[in-house]
């Protein structure tokens, strides 16, 4: 099975690199960067406090880039969006629709999704998706 990085994934990455931490992937595991994600992340850079934040942040991207790929939001995904949309608000346990979009591209993939130590409770709540954690 492959896995869709969150942002929260990409974030611990970047933050254990910083402090010298290495983070172990399976590499026989296909990973991807929803389109969505992709985006936050650019938000990341551009949003960075210094210019030199900034530039290391844009390296690190392009490596992730590179080792994942990006994946379109297609309309199969949109499917997938309205469906895991609906789910959670016929429960009333929403969450946040960059998240949803996020949610869909794994499912609409077949895929499971890597996040961070914090933002893993939201996804729990998408029934039949794999929540894996950064460690």
């Amino acid at each position: 099975m492959g896995l869709v990085l969150d942002t929260s994934a990409i974030i611990s990455m970047e933050r254990a690199l910083g402090d010298g931490r290495q983070i172990e992937l399976n590499e026989t595991e296909e990973l991807v960067i929803p389109a969505i994600v992709w985006a936050e992340a650019l938000a990341g850079v551009r949003l960075a406090d210094s210019a030199m934040r900034a530039a290391r942040r844009s390296v690190f991207l392009e490596k992730v880039r590179r080792m994942a790929g990006i994946e379109p939001y297609t309309a199969e995904t949109a499917e997938h969006h309205a469906d895991i949309f609906a789910e959670l608000s016929a429960r009333g346990a929403m969450i946040p629709q960059n998240d949803i979009a996020v949610a869909a591209t794994a499912r609409s993939l077949g895929f499971g999704v890597l996040v961070g130590p914090k933002d893993e409770a939201h996804f729990r709540r998408i029934e039949g998706l794999e929540v894996r954690v950064l460690g």
